[in-house]
């Protein structure tokens, strides 16, 4: 909570999960923060726009169905075309099993993160909970080729996108905290961590209630804070 762009280092913030058991059980929810922080801040720095619009060679099924398309798509005979800022979004929490979809996009991929290693039945249950035929995958740097082979084992290798690894994640928060753009994105990476640390820990901002029934929270010499 304390970091710049010129002090985060995000392996080192990934390793502190993996070293020390009380955080470790954590492992999966720090995963999801950074994989989401990067994409939305990147996405956001890029202004992206996603489209709709339909052929004008179906002008006459979109007069037809025009309340559906007005309600579901924003687009009617009169204006054919919407636009919007591109997003990621996280789902929420994934379930035990550690299946399922964490991430959605505005423009089509769905996103996977995975931290833990993957065998046949659990590559299954998750190709086949998520709705999509483009699947983003991030994973361990010793999990990509791994799940490659799994999911041609069980042919779903052509819904995979393109599979991400800590490498990759890596050299992206160093072009994006260090890089050329660093004004752009920098700063604004960092505060979109903190941010979704503190929703996601809210005892990281907060005084916690045994503390706070004390009020623990005044004490104001230094050699207690």
């Amino acid at each position: 909570m304390n970091s710049t762009k010129d002090s985060f280092n995000v392996q080192k913030f990934i390793d502190s999960f993996w070293s020390e058991p009380g955080l470790k059980r954590s492992l999966d929810k720090i995963y999801e923060i950074i994989v989401y922080s990067l994409f939305s801040t990147l996405v956001d720095s890029l202004n992206l726009k996603v489209e709709v619009s339909v052929n004008k060679e179906h002008f006459d099924i979109l007069s037809e169905f025009e309340d559906f398309s007005r309600k579901v798509m924003c687009i009617d005979f009169s204006n054919p075309t919407f636009s919007q800022d591109a997003c990621v979004y996280r789902v929420g929490v994934t379930n035990a099993a550690d299946r399922g979809l964490d991430m959605y996009s505005n423009w089509g991929p769905a996103i996977q993160i995975k931290h833990l290693s993957l065998d046949i039945s659990l590559a299954e249950n998750i190709v086949s909970s998520v709705s999509s035929d483009r699947i983003v995958i991030v994973c361990k740097n010793a999990e990509k080729n791994i799940i490659l082979s799994l999911l041609t084992q069980i042919g779903w290798k052509s819904h995979i996108q393109s599979i991400i690894t800590e490498n990759d994640l890596n050299d992206w928060y160093e072009k994006a905290l260090r890089g050329t753009y660093k004004d752009l994105t920098g700063d604004n990476l960092i505060k979109c961590l903190c941010k979704e640390i503190a929703q996601k820990f809210p005892s990281v901002e907060a005084v916690p209630d045994v503390l706070a029934t004390r009020h623990y929270e005044r004490i104001s010499d230094s050699f207690w804070v």
